[in-house]
């Protein structure tokens, strides 16, 4: 999958540098964002079919990394959660490192243990949740 150039996305400036960056400097800039490590997830748009990046936070669960679908405590789940639920097939990099991925949403007993160690990453997740009836989801990219 090719990302769509900046100027199609529909996305803040802010988040359209922080891809920019990363994608030019191969992640040795734009990985490390707001004191908290950062990667770019490239879905597939469940309607348009065209690929979509995006930057998130990230830890490792062993080898795979794992992403949290907060939307900032929003009453809906991102889009790019809804995309990967209708295409789990993914394209993930990690600072310069780039592999495809299988994403899926962490089981009920896989949870509590991510979530925490997300939380401790970007704290404001718990925030988050706290502002909305909707579970967020936490998502475990598995390596292909």
């Amino acid at each position: 999958m090719t990302p769509p150039s900046l100027s199609e996305r529909n996305l803040p400036k802010w988040i359209q540098e922080h891809i920019s960056l990363y994608q030019v400097t191969n992640g040795a800039e734009g990985h490390m964002y707001n004191g908290a490590p950062a990667l770019l997830l490239t879905t597939k748009g469940k309607k348009s079919g065209e690929p979509f990046v995006l930057p998130l936070y990230y830890g490792f669960d062993g080898t795979n990394p794992v992403v949290v679908a907060s939307r900032g405590g929003a009453p809906n789940h991102p889009y790019w959660y809804t995309n990967l639920l209708a295409e789990p097939e993914v394209q993930v990099q990690v600072g310069p490192e780039k592999f495809n991925a299988r994403a899926r949403t962490a089981t009920a007993a896989e949870k509590p243990k991510l979530w925490e160690m997300m939380a401790k990453i970007w704290p404001a997740y718990n925030e988050y949740q706290s502002r909305t009836d909707r579970e967020i989801p936490v998502v475990i990219l598995e390596r292909k």
